[in-house]
Parts: C-alpha cells; structure tokens; sequence
C-alpha cells in the first residue's frame, strides 16, 4: 500500500472535538456529544435527542478532559464517526 492511501473503512471516518460547560460532569460531557452531533449533521443531532440514536453514522466517544470551570465543569471531548451502509 502506498503511503498517504486510505482505505474505504478509514475514508468514511472522521474525528471531532469540542468542549461542554455544565455544573456537573455527566452534563459537559453530554454539551460536549451535543456540540460534535450538531458540528457535521444538525438531523442526526435532532435523532439523537429524540431517540438516542445516530442513524446514518457510528459515533464512538475517544474520551474527555474534564476540570472544574466554567458553570461548574468544563470537558473537552473527541469523538470518531464513521458513515455507515
């Protein structure tokens, strides 16, 4: 394989991070899955806070920072999404 190729799996996947506030931790975490849901597709967003769902996409959390600050606690999380089907 050539180097700088990327295949078909990894060509569908991307990586996100943004930062929540909230006054617990379990709440920035939860702005910061908002913040990344709403930075590449506003319906699959709407889906989630419906049902829980992402439908079209896998979103697979890679982990948070979090710190007092902000309203209470501040998290920066990453997350990867891969497009299915």
């Amino acid at each position: 394989m050539c180097a700088g190729f990327a295949g078909s799996a990894e060509a569908k996947c991307f990586k996100k991070t943004a930062s929540g506030t909230a006054g617990s931790i379990d709440g920035a975490k939860f702005q910061v899955k908002e913040a990344i849901l709403q930075s590449f597709d506003w319906s699959v967003w709407a889906a989630y806070m419906a049902s829980g769902s992402t439908p079209g996409y896998r979103v697979t959390s890679n982990g948070y920072k979090c710190k007092p600050g902000g309203l209470g606690y501040n998290c920066v999380g990453t997350s990867t999404i891969c497009k299915t089907g």
